[in-house]
């Protein structure tokens, strides 16, 4: 097992610089994560580590070996893609062993690592089958075995599950996370799917424009986020941001949500603020609304019953903020509730820059 280092990496693609200066620092045996929307530079990210592209500036390193100028063949990783990519006229068991012919490994092994990996896989009764013979997940768990067999230091996982049907990537989500528990091995994934992220990973690297935004585990970068973005992408349903104004006082401040006051507690902020009167934008987790009690009112826009609960729409006389409620919970549209706020549970972030504001004590 090796630790994966980011050192001051650049990337350009002509005058475009798709990755400004990436410092990360993956530990040995850990499942990171590289989350974001399209174009953050997550898959550039992956492929520069891969050996596919070549950093513009700065050094990436697996272990302690600086691998710049390194071959990708060379580099002792194994790569999943989003595409199985399988040679449709071999069997899964050649498949398998493909790898270990292009390196030379002895005939004499290929058959006990075949099935070595294969029963990690489930995949002992199918290995005389053609790809064409196997369903979705099926081929996508010879594409894991394919790079399984090679016994690399690292994985490399290029979105391998967005091809598959929502029950199927539910399943191969618990088998990733029991191999990587089974395995130990350095793993490195592209997601821009943030449940794919939260559930299976040690930590996340949040990416935007090519700059890491946050990297932290999942219950920090949910219940600590570092600015808008990452608070907005992380969450489902996604975190209400609205606009508030922080009105300071000694032991207690006063935030004001359109027409409605809340007391603050001056200890929720890392720093007095620097006027009386302060713009902030506001951060409400869905699960920090109460619903039928305390003293701020608002109007039901929308219900939307999930089954086990109902994610609730709430006009607040302006703002809009998502809260959820009990599955048979009677709320119809338009009419008036009264609800309340988790006040040490909100998120404080600057208006202009996005930066968090909490003092996270």
């Amino acid at each position: 097992m090796v630790t994966v280092i980011f050192d001051k990496v650049e990337k350009s693609f002509g005058h475009v610089k798709a990755i400004p200066e990436l410092d990360l620092r993956i530990e040995s045996g850990e499942f990171v994560s590289l989350l974001g929307p399209s174009g953050c530079g997550k898959t550039t990210t992956l492929r520069m580590l891969a050996g596919l592209e070549q950093p513009t500036g700065g050094r990436i390193l697996i272990g302690d070996r600086p691998v710049n100028n390194v071959a990708p063949g060379e580099r002792d990783i194994a790569m999943v893609f989003q595409s199985y990519a399988l040679y449709p006229h071999m069997s899964v068991a050649e498949n398998i062993g493909y790898p270990l012919k292009k390196r030379g490994v002895p005939k004499s092994e290929h058959p006990a690592r075949i099935k070595a990996v294969a029963d990690l896989l489930h995949l002992g009764p199918l290995l005389d089958r053609k790809p064409k013979q196997l369903s979705g997940g099926q081929q996508q768990r010879v594409a894991l075995g394919r790079a399984l067999v090679r016994e690399p230091k690292v994985f490399l996982l290029d979105e391998p599950l967005s091809n598959l049907d929502a029950k199927l990537r539910a399943h191969m989500r618990s088998e990733l996370i029991e191999l990587h528990r089974r395995l130990g091995k350095t793993m490195v994934y592209v997601t821009h799917d943030q449940l794919e992220a939260m559930t299976m990973s040690t930590r996340i690297a949040v990416m935007q424009g090519g700059v890491l935004q946050q990297f932290g585990t999942p219950a920090e970068i949910y219940g600590r986020p570092a600015n808008t973005f990452v608070a907005s992408f992380i969450g489902t349903p996604a975190m209400s941001l609205v606009e508030a104004v922080l009105e300071a006082g000694e032991a207690e401040h006063r935030l004001r949500i359109a027409s409605q006051v809340f007391a603050l507690p001056a200890h929720l902020l890392a720093a007095p603020p620097k006027t009386p009167s302060a713009a902030l934008t506001l951060g409400i987790r869905p699960e920090h609304v109460t619903l039928g009690s305390g003293h701020g009112s608002a109007v039901v826009r929308l219900v939307e019953p999930t089954g086990h609960e109902a994610i609730v729409t709430l006009d607040l006389g302006g703002p809009l903020v998502t809260a959820r409620a009990p599955g048979d919970c009677a709320l119809r549209a338009g009419e008036t509730v009264p609800f309340d706020l988790k006040i040490d549970r909100l998120h404080l972030f600057d208006r202009a820059s996005g930066r968090r504001l909490n003092s996270d004590l």
